[in-house]
């Protein structure tokens, strides 16, 4: 991947700031900073970075409404950097908008892996009609699901399920977030009736189940899909 793109940081901690500036720059991203929210917002505004790297600790306002405001107009990915490590916090800015969230202290080559999956995803328009992953493909106009040039048989549930995972290919998405979009609001928290249809699906894509490359769990939280 061309490391053509902008990356904006807010974050007020100097020595993160430093710290990543000086690692994204190694890698040939442009990036500008911001040391508050009402900073970032206006730097979002004027420099339409590809990518924005948001601290929840800001000194003006709680990160968290900074990023609800930020998902009122800005459409490009945005990675959670924060001490908060609550599954009720991750969760929070997942449903708020947020593609992923990392932990401080968190280790450079993998913000570089989540980076570098975002800014892909971002790349690849959810009006494609066929898209590929391993030995598997699925046409989005047909709506069939293929494995080594093979129809899988999906219900109707299940392929809307995989659809949906697809096109947010390298997103965090919540459990919440998936059953009211699959299944309707009632069903926000039924997780179990989520990992009974996520494990038929497992079983039908993955070259092994139990240890799945594409439908990856994050614990607690929810699922990511990865189609690389």
């Amino acid at each position: 991947m061309s490391n053509n793109f902008s990356i904006l940081i807010i974050d007020d901690e100097i020595q993160i700031r430093k710290l990543l500036e000086i690692s994204l720059e190694t890698n040939n991203y442009k990036v500008s900073l911001a040391v508050n929210g009402k900073d970032g917002i206006s730097l979002a505004a004027s420099h339409q970075p590809d990518l924005i790297l948001l601290d929840l600790g800001l000194p003006d306002e709680d990160g968290q409404i900074i990023l609800k405001k930020l998902r009122e107009w800005f459409s490009n990915p945005i990675i959670i950097l924060s001490v908060k490590n609550s599954e009720e916090e991750i969760v929070k800015a997942l449903d708020n908008g947020a593609n992923d969230y990392l932990t401080k202290p968190f280790r450079t080559q993998e913000l570089l892996a989540r980076i570098r999956t975002a800014l892909r995803s971002k790349m690849t328009s959810n009006n494609e009609s066929t898209i590929s992953f391993g030995n598997n493909s699925i046409d989005f106009i047909s709506r069939t699901v293929k494995k080594e040039d093979e129809i899988v048989k999906l219900t109707a549930t299940e392929y809307n399920l995989l659809a949906l995972l697809i096109k947010n290919d390298g997103r965090v998405l919540t459990h919440q977030l998936i059953l009211k979009e699959i299944w309707g609001q009632s069903y926000s928290e039924q997780t179990q009736y989520l990992r009974v249809f996520i494990a038929q699906l497992r079983k039908k894509i993955e070259d092994d189940p139990n240890r799945p490359r594409y439908i990856v769990t994050e614990s607690g939280v929810g699922y990511r899909f990865n189609t690389s």
